[in-house]
């Protein structure tokens, strides 16, 4: 398993890169299963054995494979473009948030009842996140990650 699995920030290419380590768990055609283990800040601390508030989060990631030299178990490098990361906190959390306090505030001013206008602005995401699920395979399009073989620096 790696032992380090922090987020790195590369500049290649002049584009800058989200980069993870991660082991190959499946390999089907150019698409690979990626397992990678996001650890807590306190990862690195001496008394981590003993703490109970250490944190190991597993992830499978799936990614497009070029190197034909990648197998099942080799320890990877799995990338993205750092703008993507933007992206989706944009689509995930603030157009919804935007929404939610816009349909509150339009609700509230033709609707007295404080209460109905909640739950007319908390219902408005359901629309806005069926929709966005109706383009899920052109947003893992562009949310797309690489993979290589780790360098031994």
């Amino acid at each position: 398993m790696p032992t380090n699995c922090n987020v790195n920030i590369a500049k290649k290419n002049r584009m800058q890169q989200i980069e993870h380590i991660g082991i190959v768990q499946h390999i089907e055609g150019s698409k690979a299963q990626i397992l990678i283990i996001q650890q807590s800040a306190c990862s690195a601390c001496h008394a981590k054995s003993a703490c109970t508030v250490m944190e190991e989060e597993k992830k499978i990631v799936d990614v497009v494979v070029t190197d034909s030299s990648i197998k099942e178990g080799d320890q990877v490098v799995i990338f993205g473009r750092n703008s993507m990361g933007l992206q989706a906190v944009l689509l995930a959390f603030i157009f919804p948030l935007l929404l939610i306090v816009l349909t509150l505030i339009i609700s509230n001013y033709f609707q007295q009842n404080e209460t109905i206008s909640g739950i007319i602005a908390l219902c408005s995401i359901f629309p806005y996140y069926g929709i966005l699920s109706l383009f899920n395979h052109k947003l893992k399009r562009k949310f797309e990650f690489h993979v290589k073989k780790e360098s031994l620096t």
